[in-house]
């Protein structure tokens, strides 16, 4: 059966200072419950909102990012719906209209090998927050509204129903994540700071939207369970309804919550206590010149270091990791070992929970990039070997301390002086004869040999100095 999937996916501009119509601050979080309100962001007669120049400048980078056109003039809409959490019984969005569109129209996203279409990218107005007394609707007598989110900057980015693989719509999120984090527009690991909604049809049958999804790893699960529901509602005959469902984390089903609005229902008009914005013609080259390297820029240039295709987009997929490695990067320059390490060994020890949820991937770690290239540096020098590095970024992770300090107090550094080892193959050659008598015969047999050394010396002996000492005393 055909499956299409459009994503409706919203970004707070966590990185402006105050709200997109009032001075309130755009952060939010830890204030009292309506602490963080005055009478423009709670809609109270006599208001006048007056628009954020910074957030318009954040939304234009958004849209240049995602390859989308910013026209000259753009202009803002009421949408008006009744829901508790919105103070004014109206939203302020921007709408495609009169011949006036929202900032970002017609754009292209590419996506590992893939690529999905942008409706438009739209700025508005966060509504307030919900926050139900058992924690759920179904458990809670009442629900308390919090209105302190109320009026938060925040980007709204439309796809077309170009997916079709739950798979896909997660790749292509993180990409999006991983774009605006670059932007410096949005710390994605803030709770809510980005959401997404998403829109599922099967057979051609009516559109579904999925609500209340809290993470990209439940939008993926929501989305399989939402195909896997509408399939077999249609393979049985039955009617799929246009609704909206809500993601239930605890039971890991969708679940009706109401009709699904159309959008007519909205009696969208353009907001008259805001005067349309004239853009101009300079606008986009202005952004152009002050955006900040983007994730596909960066992945080429940490190619250009050596490191693989593979490598490089799981450092840039994630701007935490990207900015840890040119900072360990420029301590020790060997890029190409500090991404390895990066990627396969650091990468353990991450929560996989942390991770799935978003947030930041190394806050529980006590290791900086000063560790890890310290750590390199001691493998490199032939310090320690690998399997023993292994072992100190364990500790690391744990206690913050250097590599070579840990190296230094363990006694597990490299032996590579000759009275140590010449001692351990005197040891090796006594107790093993018929060895050292077939490695005299056959030169492949020394290998024996070098692994009872690394034996005796518990891994510490410096293998080509060692192999260098057996085949000296072979030679007698």
């Amino acid at each position: 059966m055909e499956v299409k999937i459009g994503l409706e996916i919203h970004c707070q501009l966590t990185g402006l200072a105050s709200k997109l119509f009032c001075p309130c601050p755009c952060n939010y979080r830890g204030s009292e419950p309506n602490a963080n309100t005055c009478p423009v962001c709670l809609g109270l007669p006599g208001t006048l909102p007056l628009l954020n120049r910074r957030a318009v400048e954040f939304a234009g980078m958004i849209t240049l990012a995602l390859g989308c056109r910013i026209p000259e003039e753009t202009m803002f809409y009421r949408k008006n719906y009744f829901y508790p959490d919105l103070p004014k019984n109206f939203q302020l969005t921007q709408y495609n209209a009169y011949g006036i569109t929202s900032i970002g129209v017609d754009g292209k996203l590419d996506y590992d090998d893939k690529s999905a279409r942008i409706r438009r990218v739209q700025l508005e107005e966060d509504p307030g927050r919900l926050v139900y007394e058992g924690g759920s609707m179904e458990k809670s007598l009442y629900v308390l509204v919090d209105y302190n989110r109320a009026g938060v900057p925040l980007v709204e980015i439309v796809t077309e129903p170009d997916f079709a693989d739950p798979n896909d719509v997660r790749d292509f999120l993180n990409k999006v994540k991983s774009i605006v984090e670059h932007l410096g527009i949005c710390d994605t690991n803030l709770e809510g700071a980005v959401r997404c909604d998403a829109n599922v049809s099967v057979a051609g049958g009516n559109r579904v939207e999925i609500k209340n999804v809290n993470s990209f790893a439940d939008v993926e699960k929501a989305l399989k369970y939402e195909m896997t529901r509408q399939k077999t509602m249609v393979s049985r005959d039955i009617e799929v309804k246009a609704e909206t469902r809500h993601w239930d984390d605890a039971r890991k089903v969708t679940k009706e919550s109401r009709s699904k609005e159309e959008e007519q229902d909205y009696r969208y008009f353009p907001e008259p206590d805001v005067p349309s914005v004239e853009l101009g013609r300079d606008f986009t080259k202005t952004l152009q010149g002050s955006m900040p390297e983007l994730p596909d820029a960066r992945k080429a240039r940490f190619e250009s270091m050596g490191l693989s295709s593979h490598v490089a987009s799981v450092l840039i997929d994630n701007k935490e990791l990207a900015d840890f490695f040119e900072s360990a990067a420029k301590i020790r320059d060997s890029p190409k070992e500090i991404a390895n390490w990066l990627v396969t060994d650091l990468m353990g020890f991450v929560d996989e929970k942390e991770k799935e949820a978003g947030r930041s991937i190394l806050s529980g770690i006590k290791a900086g990039p000063a560790h890890i290239a310290d750590l390199v540096k001691l493998v490199e020098d032939g310090t320690v070997n690998r399997a023993t590095a292994k072992q100190i970024l364990a500790q690391v992770v744990e206690t913050g301390e250097m590599p070579s300090d840990v190296a230094k107090n363990s006694q597990v550094t490299r032996i590579g002086d000759t009275g140590a080892l010449g001692q351990a193959v005197d040891a090796v050659f006594s107790a093993e004869p018929s060895a050292v008598a077939d490695a005299k015969k056959n030169p492949a047999a020394v290998n024996f040999l070098l692994g009872k050394v690394m034996q005796q010396t518990k891994g510490r002996a410096d293998p080509k100095a060692a192999l260098e000492l057996i085949r000296k005393k072979l030679e007698i």
